[in-house]
């Protein structure tokens, strides 16, 4: 429990630390993996590089939102048990330890005193309430490490599983189906969680690790990923590129906060963009024996990146409870709209405003950022209410 010095100290501070601006977190950054280089194998590199020197990263980025959030809430951390809820599904999939803590908050303080040398009771304090953040994340995780490692066919830490399946899907995204080398169950999930992959190759300078949404519905048996090839992407070129049938690769157990959670009676709308698929699809195909009406809503650039077009369609014929409809952005000489696709351009929900007016339905999307946006405030000018809308989006964390 704070005291009620230390919350006022660190409310006094927050907006010194907010004022040095994302140079803190830069800061931190450097010190920490230049005093802990073993921390590179846990953190994704590539999300340490902003576009030029004088901008931070994303990840530097969201980490210097998490602080200043932390200490403008401070005194009402029920706020942030949503934040909490997801940082913590996802550094469990880093296998976060109680140790690493220790070593970000004491690198986090150092550059606190290095840069704005603010004195010891002010140190003290933050310490303090670093240390209680700290403990809520490290009991949270312990939770879920224990939750996965209960279930049938679950586990804790990284588990060896082998490559059965590596099928093309479209011209930029593949996928990947893995099984089990212990020849045991695997652990259920909840439709639009993600699975934590574990890369280390010569080749490489770090492990890499990395989340990818589940693409199918939980079975016993297997794990599927549908892998977008990135143009700058380490994980997503080397699995395209070297990983193959046969090959084995270690797994930590399915997590996430973004899941679908409805009711059999509930009507739902899955919207995604390109790659944002990959969780709806785990959606849609636990939808099939679904008692109320799905609507697929997809959105992509052409036929050739179009992932999945068949099996969608099938899963709709087959079922009369889902409609599916796609959106080409720039159809090439070959798309036969509607037979490939349904409308040109950008998703413009008010053309269906009748087909989601249901005032119980709910909407999942996932994609990028400005596509999130983008249907949001579309779903919120048709009066969808927020609590209606769950979404997905790529990368650390950011809000619509």
């Amino acid at each position: 429990m704070l005291t009620q010095k230390t919350i006022d100290i660190v409310k006094a501070t927050a907006p010194v630390i907010a004022a040095a601006g994302p140079v803190v977190t830069q800061h931190f950054y450097q010190r920490m993996f230049q005093h802990n280089p073993e921390l590179k194998d846990v953190f994704n590199m590539s999300h340490q590089q902003g576009p030029d020197k004088n901008t931070p990263s994303s990840q530097q980025q969201a980490l210097f939102n998490a602080i200043c959030a932390y200490a403008n809430n401070i005194d009402n951390l029920a706020v942030l048990l949503p934040a909490v809820e997801k940082i913590a599904q996802k550094h469990t999939s880093f296998l976060i330890t109680a140790d690493q803590y220790q070593i970000v908050g004491h690198h986090l303080l150092a550059t606190i005193d290095e840069l704005l040398a603010p004195g010891q009771e002010v140190l003290d304090a933050w310490g303090e309430a670093y240390g209680i953040l700290a403990n809520i994340f490290i009991n949270r995780e312990q939770e879920i490490y224990q939750e996965n490692d209960d279930k049938i066919g679950g586990w804790r830490g990284t588990r060896e599983f082998m490559v059965t399946s590596k099928q093309p899907n479209s011209e930029l995204i593949t996928s990947f189906t893995f099984t089990p080398t212990d020849g045991g169950q695997v652990a259920t999930y909840k439709p639009g969680q993600y699975l934590g992959i574990y890369i280390n190759a010569d080749e490489l300078a770090n492990q890499e690790i990395r989340q990818y949404s589940l693409s199918s519905a939980p079975n016993n048996n297997h794990y599927r990923i549908s892998v977008k090839r990135e143009t700058q992407g380490t994980v997503s070129n080397y699995l395209h590129d070297k990983i193959n049938v046969g090959d084995k690769i270690k797994l930590v157990a399915p997590a996430g906060d973004f899941f679908l959670d409805v009711n059999p009676q509930t009507p739902v709308t899955l919207i995604s963009a390109g790659v944002g698929l990959t969780p709806m699809l785990a959606m849609l195909e636990t939808l099939t024996q679904h008692q109320a009406p799905v609507n697929w809503l997809h959105a992509t650039e052409n036929g050739q990146q179009h992932a999945y077009k068949d099996h969608v369609k099938t899963l709709a014929n087959q079922h009369s409870h889902i409609s599916a409809l796609t959106w080409y952005n720039a159809p090439t000489s070959g798309d036969r709209q509607a037979e490939d696709y349904d409308y040109q351009g950008l998703i413009e929900l008010y053309k269906i405003a009748t087909q989601i007016s249901d005032p119980d339905m709910h909407f999942y999307c996932c994609g990028p950022v400005g596509f999130m946006q983008f249907i949001a405030k579309q779903l919120i000018e048709l009066g969808v209410t927020s609590v209606r809308i769950h979404y997905e989006c790529f990368g650390p964390h950011k809000v619509l």
